[in-house]
């Protein structure tokens, strides 16, 4: 129905020609936009009630006053995909989870896996690429997240977190509100207002990367990155992530054109861990943690993260 409405709006209202590299790009931005934002709408409802029943105080203190024998790798990535945070907003909670007594590998997954998975990316992983790829993706995040985040505790690396973050002081308590069980009237007023405003704040992002994607879609030629990024290629992906780190944008802006590069040519492996490092990884969070972590840390954070998202390009790249 969205592709038979985007045919009709370009085609027969707009008049433009199928075959124009225009109606291509047109068509690409309309079909897009209207499947995302439908996707995002919804998905991001039901993650507001998810977050409605599990406030984030709540799964804070559970994860410090109980043993998990490493499973608390695998709560802590679960939690973060169920923030919708990008990676510099990821870290007050990174400095909040220090404080609460949270072992630092534990915090270092949420934040590796915040940026990476949420429910943006899945809504946009969905109606993009299908359940297959999105299933994958879902899995690899969460991956990223719990090696990454054990590797990190095994370094034992404590003393490299700046002092003040020991000292910072949090509101005191652990803040619950007490809500009621039953899902009311006020409770779909209250989750349906999150919603809604985390998806007026994404939607811009979206709208600019599925515009850059259509010009992407409608006006580069095929083939015309199989000449450079191919699967034979094994410095590909290691190049694609390094390259990536310079830029920042959260899933909601680079998703679209990660889809209209592989149109294109580009391997899906690179692709995508092309975006995990625009993402997860950026200039901005780096200069953001260097005020809370000292630089052998950062380096360390960096340099762990990143091996992960390039194992994960070549292990895409191989499977699909």
């Amino acid at each position: 129905m969205i592709q038979q409405f985007s045919d009709w709006l370009v085609y027969a209202i707009l008049n433009l020609y199928p075959q124009s590299r225009l109606g291509e790009a047109i068509n690409f931005f309309v079909y897009d936009s209207v499947k995302i934002i439908f996707l995002l709408l919804m998905i991001t409802f039901f993650m507001s009630v998810l977050r409605y029943y599990l406030p984030i105080e709540k799964l804070r203190d559970f994860l410090v006053s109980h043993k998990f024998f490493g499973l608390d790798y695998f709560m802590a990535t679960i939690f973060g995909a169920i923030t919708p945070f990008c990676s510099c907003s990821s870290i007050p909670l990174f400095v909040g989870f220090l404080k609460a007594g949270i072992p630092l590998g534990v915090t270092f997954a949420f934040l590796i896996t915040s940026p990476l998975v949420n429910e943006i990316a899945v809504a946009m992983f969905i109606g993009l690429f299908g359940w297959k790829i999105t299933l994958f993706y879902l899995g690899a995040g969460i991956l990223i997240g719990m090696l990454g985040g054990w590797v990190l505790g095994k370094l034992k690396m404590e003393k490299y977190v700046e002092e003040f973050v020991w000292k910072f002081e949090t509101r005191g308590g652990v803040n619950v509100e007490n809500k009621k069980n039953k899902f009311s009237v006020g409770v779909l007023k209250t989750v349906s207002k999150e919603a809604w405003g985390i998806s007026k704040k994404i939607m811009p992002y979206v709208l600019a990367g599925v515009a850059l994607g259509a010009m992407i879609h409608g006006y580069i030629p095929e083939g015309f990155f199989e000449k450079y990024i191919t699967k034979s290629n094994p410095l590909a992906v290691p190049v694609a992530v390094i390259l990536a780190v310079p830029f920042y944008s959260n899933a909601s802006g680079v998703i679209p054109i990660i889809e209209s590069l592989i149109d294109k040519g580009i391997p899906i492996g690179t692709a995508l861990a092309f975006m995990m490092a625009i993402v997860g990884l950026s200039l901005p969070e780096a200069l953001i943690l260097k005020k809370v972590i000292k630089l052998k840390l950062l380096v360390a954070f960096f340099g762990v993260t990143a091996s992960g998202m390039i194992l994960i390009g070549y292990i895409f790249n191989w499977i699909l």
